[in-house]
This record gives structure tokens, C-alpha cells and sequence, in this order.
């Protein structure tokens, strides 16, 4: 065949042939081996200069346009046949030499193109990537690695201290070790509130003219504010918003004294500050927490928010020049972590006792008339320096888009399970992906960036400035957070919270992964996204999704109950394994579980992010305000407006699930596109109305402030409740913002602005 084609080749030209056609086929990284490439190797009697020059002769030239194109239409045509049949042939017989059977073409000569060509690798596909992840992390002792970073198990490693920045430069060190790609870090200098080294924090009893020194707490809560105050004493349950609504005293003026759990510590305050209370005392109870030493210290933070305070919005870099500025989510009072010996001493001085302080809070609970608290806190601002350490592995196809892997570093105690399990769980996943990358083929599509956070402690604050600093180009490259921080507090339960984006991924991985002890599926419960808990502000996911806008995810392995040791001086390894026997099986799942998400997320061309997710979202958010229509027919709105928003989500959802399914798979330029508008769901849904100094957590689903969803029908249901307090000028600016903040999605959503199509 080939000799035919080379006389044809000839008889057009008149001539003998120049040149023989030389192919070699090489394999693609998606298996495909259709590629073929084609050489022009001259004669031996020839050179490839005189090749190069030689024309045709020009007593066989035709005459006319008609006969060069028809001369053309065959050449093309005889070199696409060949091409064709010595692709199928290799593909069908790879160790059949095709040219030695079909083109008369000598051994020597095949050999000698193979030669010239290198096949690169075939494409790993999932099952291979998962079967490899699993073989490698049943190699790890997870728990060796927990003790490593224990060592000199009951010094604390607060951050900015030499045991963090030791730390920092083992962990920066480890990731040049396992060789990835480029290893970089950033320094912050932050505030951060300490206990004073003159004055010790006090709570004293009052009893008419006698004063009793109750405690010097060991433990406090930073960022309270320092002074002291006096007052009655009031008892407000776990201090949540409904607690504070179910008292039946009042709270004006008084102290409050409230259970550690159910919502931050952070959150308690604002809220007892918000019923006009003077000060917080904050203890762990017998019934919450029944296996802690009753003098145990408890440290919290009370930072209604992330990051720095005192750099609200902006990076604490050491060379920016900001004017004197704090969060408007520090407290204006007082509070204090308290023992559990202290908080009883109290309770006994409480009128109305109620039976083990296991009932709700409208059981009267306060101090009698001629009994008062004295509350004195004298904790300082101490200015830091600390250190974010990152690694990462280059993507192959798209470097410039990554998932960032993170956990906390520091602790106020010894950090076991605060911050151990989660960093040991970051080095361990960055080894196994370098090992994958490097010796095992797998070649990720986007960026893996691996980054070890300080000053978690005191509200997410290296990871918040991070993003402060890089805000304006993370939302554009950065498509999802997953976070390692406590990954591992028990073994019963698998908790999740995340973006909605996500839910689809996560429930791919809990139907893959088995739980090491049952040996059973981790989704056993089909409505587990309705039981899924919303980020709080101590997890260091939440201000990447509710500041950022960058989907998050949060898990964690638990028991029904809180773990009892957080943030005191007993979370050390020895109690944790004693909690946990199983724990390096555990850390084992956890990895795979992580591993899971990194792979699906990086090695498919396609983003597995579900944006269809938002229209339940969207549509719950529409059924709650549909209970309130009359009222808002009677101020002269309607809601028209809004079920267009919410239809133009749905129709541009539904017109990207289209694009997808017709878009061509192989087009790189195509698929990114798409993948472009789909990371960039959960940046619009932050309002674009609100500053992101003043409000930073813009998400008008899981932020905080007068912007979001859940503000807007709180402030409508006031209009039922309490007519007085309803404020219908700032309903009508939340029902418009949120309203125009939905289209702004949907919008986005459809592309360019020529392919909106919407009932505005």
C-alpha cells in the first residue's frame, strides 16, 4: 500500500518520489491513540538540503486552478488513508510491526522511528488514582506523626511563640523534603489579646459588706474587654438568642453566667450584650461535659468574627499603613471563662434552684437582692508575629486554578486533637499526593496548595489575612477549601458541613468510603444534607466561604457529645488515644476522605461543583417569605421581582448543564470556560452592597449582618411579633438588595451578556 501510494505521489508530480513518508503514533494522556504524527525523511541518495529545494519539473505542470486543486484534493486524500489505516493497525496490533505487514517498509526503519518518539504515559483514570491513594496511606503510621508533633506534650504552642515558629519551620521544612513544587511562606504581625502579667482576672462574691474571692481563673477568653464591672447574677442557659428570649428576668444590668456549647463563645456574648448585659462568665457543665476535673481552665476567644480585629478588612502586613481601626464584632463587655468548682460555688448562692441545672432557661435562676458578682478581667494586647507556611503541587493542564488543603498549627494548650490531628493530617496527605505525582503518574489537572495556618486560636487569623491580602485575585484562581482542623474527635459520627456546591462530591465519597469499624458505607442516612450544620465563626472554612466567597468543607469523625478537651490543658495525645483507641484508623478514613475530594476535584476536566444545589436553596428562602405575603402586600411590595430572580437562577443553571452536555470535552479553552463560571457561583452570591470592611462575611446566605437572608426574615417576622421593633425602611432595602444580589448570580451564571435572558 505504501509503495502504491509513494507511485501515485510520484505519477502526479512526474517524477520519482522525493521523499517516503515516515509515521510514528503516540499515545495521548487520555489513552486515546489516534494521534498521528508524520516526518518527512529524504532518500539515502538524497540530502535534506536538496529536499528541501526540489521542485517539480515543468513539463508535467497542469494548467488551470482546476487541476492544482484536484491534484491537492488526491494528495491530501492518499496521505489521510494512510494515516487511518496505520492508526487502526497500531491500535488493533500494538506488537504487530503494521508498516513490516502493509508497507513494504524495512525493520530497520521502524525501529528507528520508535526510537525517535517517546510514548508518553497513559492517563490514570479514577479507579486507579483511588486503588493508588488507598495502597499508599495503609503504609502510614498517622499516629507517629500526632506524637512527633506532641513532643514536650504539656507546653502549650500559643501562636507567635518559639514552639509555633519551631513548628512553622519543621512543617516548611517537611514540604521541601517531599519535594513539591515550590514551598513558600507569609508573615503577618496580628494583635492578640493575652492575660495581664500584673493584675490577675478576679470573680468575687459579694454578700452586703464582705467580699469572698471565688477564683483566679487560670484559663480567659481573649479579645473581652478589660475592666470591672458589678451586678446581680442571672443564669441564661447556654446564652443563645432563644435562651435570652425565654428568660423570665430580667437581664438589664446584670451579669449572665452560661454553659459552654451549642454556639461559640463569641456568639454568647453578643448575645447577652444584645439583652443589655454587663458582663459573661462562660463554664463547663456536669451534664455537657461530665469527665472534666472541676478546676480545669477553659480558653475561648469572643471575636464576633475572623482574622486580626484590629485590621478589619484589609492584611496585617507589616509594611501596609492603616489608620487605628477595630472589628465591629468586639465586645464592650467583659467576659470570663470560669472552673467548674467556681461556677457551683455560685449556683448554690442562686435562689429557685433547679434540679442539676439540666432544664431550660426560664427556670428562674439569680442571686438574691443583697448578693452581687465583681467581675474584674485585666487581660492585654500583645502584637505578633506569625507565619503561614504553604506548599504546593503545579497543576499539569491548568496551574492557575487550586484547592487550597489548610489546618490550624497553634494551641492554647497542648493541642492534641485542636491541632495535631489536623496538621499531621496535612503533611501526610502531602506526601502521599507528591508520591502520587512523582512515582505513581498521576498528573492533576489544577494545583494543590497545602498551607498550615497560625493563630487559629484567636478566630481563623492567618488564614483571614491571607485572604485579605490576596482578595482580589483568590476568588478568580481559588475554587474550594477543605478543612483538617479536628478531623478526628471520636468515632461514631461523620459530620459535614460545606457549600452547597459540594454536597454532590461529598456524597460520591461517603457512598466510597467504608468506616474502619462497622466496615460500612459512611452515607447511611439519605438526609443527611438537611442534618448538615452550618460553618461557625471557629471554623477556619467559614471565611472562605462567607468572606471569600470560595466553597468550603468542614468533616469531622465525633461523637454525639462535645469533645470534652478542646482548648484546655488536658487535650494532650495520651487523652486523646485514650478517648479515641482507634484513632490511626480513623486518621487513615479521614485522609481518604480528604483524598477523595483532592483527586475528583483536580483530576477531572470538568469541575465537580454542583450549582444546581442553590435552586433548593434559593426556593426554601422563597417559601419562607411566601408566609409572610399579606404583610408585605400591605406596605405595597410584591414579590414579583424576586420569583424572576429566582427563575433566572434556574434558567441559566439549566442552560450551563446544556453547554456542558454539548460542549466539546477535549476543548481545553471551552471546558475552562465553563469551569469559570461555575467556581464562581458562591463569589456572587456575596452582596455586592455591603463593604467588606464594615461587613465582611457578605454571603447573604451564610455571612452575618442586615445583608443576609436569614436578617431579612427576622426583621419580617418582627412585624407579627412585635410590631414596634419591625423597621419596614431597612425591609425595603434588604428585600431590593437581596432580590438584585440573586440576579447578579444569575446572571453571572449565563455568561456573557449577550446570552442573558431574563424578565427585567
Amino acid at each position: 500500500m505504501m509503495d502504491q501510494a509513494r507511485s501515485a505521489i510520484s505519477n502526479l508530480f512526474g517524477g520519482e518520489p522525493l521523499s517516503y513518508t515516515r509515521f510514528s503514533l503516540a499515545r495521548q494522556v487520555d489513552g486515546d491513540n489516534s494521534h498521528v504524527e508524520m516526518k518527512l525523511a529524504v532518500d539515502e541518495e538524497e540530502n535534506a538540503d536538496s529536499n528541501m529545494r526540489a521542485s517539480v519539473p515543468k513539463s508535467k505542470r497542469f494548467n488551470g486552478s482546476i487541476c492544482y486543486g484536484t491534484i491537492a484534493v488526491i494528495i491530501f486524500f492518499m496521505i489521510g488513508f494512510m494515516i487511518g489505516y496505520l492508526g487502526y493497525c497500531k491500535r488493533v496490533e500494538p506488537k504487530t510491526d503494521c508498516g513490516k505487514s502493509g508497507t513494504g517498509v524495512e525493520e530497520s526503519e521502524n525501529s528507528e522511528a520508535e526510537e525517535d518518539f517517546h510514548e508518553t504515559p497513559s492517563r490514570l483514570y479514577w479507579a486507579d488514582l483511588k486503588a493508588m491513594l488507598s495502597e499508599k496511606l495503609n503504609t502510614i503510621d498517622f499516629t507517629s506523626t500526632i506524637k512527633q508533633l506532641n513532643q514536650n506534650t504539656y507546653i502549650p504552642r500559643e501562636a507567635g511563640s518559639q514552639k509555633d515558629e519551631n513548628l512553622a519551620y519543621f512543617i516548611e521544612n517537611q514540604f521541601h523534603d517531599f519535594q513539591l513544587s515550590k514551598v513558600w511562606r507569609d508573615e503577618h504581625y496580628v494583635k492578640i489579646q493575652v492575660k495581664g502579667s500584673h493584675a490577675q482576672n478576679s470573680v468575687i462574691l459579694l454578700n452586703n459588706s464582705l467580699a469572698y474571692l471565688l477564683e483566679n481563673p487560670k484559663g480567659y477568653v481573649a479579645y473581652s474587654k478589660a475592666t470591672t464591672v458589678t451586678g446581680k447574677l442571672v443564669h441564661a442557659n447556654f446564652g443563645t438568642k432563644k435562651d435570652f428570649e425565654d428568660l423570665n428576668v430580667s437581664v438589664n444590668g446584670s451579669l449572665v453566667i452560661v454553659k459552654a456549647g451549642k454556639i461559640t463563645f463569641a456568639e454568647k456574648v453578643a448575645n447577652a450584650e444584645s439583652a443589655n448585659a454587663i458582663g459573661v462568665l462562660i463554664y463547663m457543665d456536669q451534664a455537657t461535659f461530665p469527665v472534666l476535673k472541676t478546676d480545669l481552665a477553659v480558653f475561648g476567644h469572643a471575636h464576633l468574627g475572623t482574622g486580626d480585629p484590629y485590621t478589619p478588612g484589609f492584611p496585617s502586613f507589616n509594611h501596609t499603613q492603616f489608620p487605628p481601626s477595630q472589628s465591629s464584632g468586639l465586645p464592650n463587655i467583659p467576659v470570663q471563662t470560669i472552673s467548674r468548682e467556681c461556677a457551683e460555688k455560685l449556683l448554690a448562692k442562686m435562689e429557685n434552684d433547679c434540679s442539676g441545672w439540666k432544664t431550660d432557661s426560664s427556670c428562674k435562676m439569680q442571686f438574691p437582692e443583697n448578693m452581687s458578682v465583681k467581675l474584674s478581667v485585666n487581660n492585654v494586647l500583645k502584637e505578633i508575629k506569625i507565619l503561614n507556611i504553604f506548599g504546593v503541587i503545579k497543576g499539569f493542564e491548568e496551574p492557575d486554578r487550586y484547592i487550597v488543603v489548610g489546618a490550624q498549627r497553634d494551641s492554647w494548650g497542648p493541642g492534641a486533637a485542636k491541632s495535631s490531628v489536623g496538621t499531621a493530617l496535612l503533611l501526610e496527605l502531602a506526601r502521599t499526593f507528591s508520591d502520587m505525582v512523582l512515582k505513581g503518574g498521576f498528573k492533576p489537572s489544577r494545583s494543590i496548595i497545602f498551607a498550615s495556618w497560625s493563630a487559629g486560636d484567636f478566630g481563623a487569623v492567618g488564614a483571614t489575612e491571607w485572604l485579605e491580602g490576596y482578595l482580589s485575585s483568590l476568588h478568580l484562581k481559588a475554587f474550594t477549601y477543605i478543612n483538617l482542623d479536628k478531623v478526628v474527635l471520636g468515632t461514631s459520627n461523620f459530620k459535614v458541613s460545606a457549600s452547597p456546591l459540594l454536597y454532590r462530591l461529598i456524597e460520591k465519597t461517603m457512598q466510597d468510603v467504608k468506616h474502619p469499624l462497622t466496615r460500612l458505607s459512611l452515607y447511611q442516612d439519605s438526609n443527611w444534607i438537611n442534618k448538615a450544620e452550618q460553618l461557625s465563626f471557629d471554623n477556619a472554612a467559614f471565611p472562605f466561604l462567607a468572606y471569600s466567597g470560595i466553597p468550603a468543607v468542614s468533616f469531622c469523625f465525633c461523637e454525639n457529645g462535645n469533645y470534652p478537651y478542646l482548648n484546655t490543658d488536658m487535650d494532650t495525645y495520651d487523652v486523646l488515644i485514650k478517648e479515641v483507641p482507634q484513632l490511626d484508623k480513623m486518621m487513615r478514613t479521614a485522609a481518604e476522605v480528604a483524598g477523595q475530594f483532592m483527586i475528583k476535584l483536580t483530576h477531572d476536566i470538568e469541575l465537580n461543583l454542583d450549582y444546581e444545589m442553590y435552586n433548593n436553596k434559593l426556593f426554601s428562602f422563597v417559601r419562607d417569605l411566601n408566609q409572610y405575603r399579606a404583610d408585605i402586600k400591605e406596605m405595597g411590595l410584591s414579590l414579583q421581582w424576586l420569583y424572576s430572580a429566582r427563575g433566572d437562577y434556574f434558567r441559566a443553571t439549566s442552560r450551563l448543564t446544556t453547554d456542558f452536555h454539548n460542549a466539546e470535552k477535549t476543548n481545553r479553552f471551552v471546558m475552562r470556560e465553563i469551569n469559570d463560571r461555575i467556581m464562581k457561583v458562591e463569589y456572587h452570591f456575596l452582596s455586592p452592597y455591603v463593604s467588606p470592611r464594615d461587613s465582611p462575611f457578605r454571603h447573604i446566605f451564610w455571612g452575618s449582618g442586615s445583608h443576609t437572608v436569614s436578617a431579612l426574615l427576622e426583621n419580617l417576622k418582627l412585624r407579627q411579633k412585635n410590631n414596634g421593633a419591625f423597621n419596614e425602611t431597612l425591609f425595603r432595602n434588604q428585600l431590593a438588595l437581596t432580590t438584585w444580589t440573586i440576579q447578579g448570580v444569575a446572571n453571572a451564571l449565563s455568561g456573557d451578556v449577550w446570552n442573558i435572558d431574563n424578565e427585567f
